[in-house]
C-alpha cells in the first residue's frame, strides 16, 4: 500500500510601518534578530550560510538560507535541533519571505512550508503569529517588551 504525507504550511500577511530595509536587518542580522526572536542567532546570511537560532531555552532552530534578494525576498530552511519542542529535523522545512513597499510601510508575506502534520501546523501558528507581531513592533521602532515565550516552562 502506498503512503503519501500531506503537507501543510503557515501563512500570513501582515503590514509594517517600515521600510523593507530595516525589517531585512531584523531578519538577517544575528543580534537584530533577537530583539524580537530568541535568545541568540548565528546567522550568516548568504546562498548556503548557516540559520541557527535559540528560539526559547533548550529549543534551538537550525537550517540555512537558500535565496537572497535584499530587500525583497528571502528563503531559508528551518527545523529542530533534537531534544527541542518538535520533532521536525534541522533544515526540513522551507520559510519564505517577501517584502512589499507599502505607502510608508511594507506588505509582508510569510509563509512557512512543509510541515508535516496538522500539530505541527498548529504550533508553529501560535508560534509565528507571536514572534512576527513582535517583529511588527521592533521594525516600527516600539519595544515588544520582555519576551514571554523565554519564560522556562515547568516540567511536568
Amino acid at each position: 500500500m502506498e503512503t503519501s504525507i500531506e503537507t501543510t504550511s503557515v501563512e500570513r500577511e501582515i503590514t509594517i510601518a517600515a521600510s523593507p530595509e530595516t525589517i531585512w536587518d531584523f531578519l538577517v542580522d544575528s543580534n537584530k534578530a533577537t530583539r524580537w526572536m530568541g535568545t541568540s542567532a548565528s546567522l550568516d546570511p548568504r546562498p548556503g550560510g548557516a540559520y541557527r537560532v535559540q528560539v526559547i531555552p533548550d529549543n534551538t532552530a537550525v537550517g540555512e538560507f537558500v535565496e537572497l534578494d535584499p530587500p525583497r525576498r528571502l528563503v531559508y530552511t528551518w527545523g529542530w535541533e533534537a531534544g527541542g519542542v518538535s520533532s521536525l529535523p534541522p533544515g526540513s522545512t522551507t520559510i519564505e519571505i517577501e517584502l512589499i513597499p507599502d505607502g510608508d510601510g511594507t506588505r509582508m508575506l510569510f509563509a512557512h512550508r512543509d510541515l508535516p502534520t496538522p500539530e505541527e501546523v498548529r504550533n508553529h501558528t501560535r508560534g509565528w503569529a507571536h514572534y512576527l507581531a513582535r517583529l511588527q513592533t521592533i521594525a516600527a521602532g516600539g519595544d515588544p517588551g520582555p519576551d514571554p515565550m523565554l519564560e522556562r516552562r515547568p516540567t511536568p
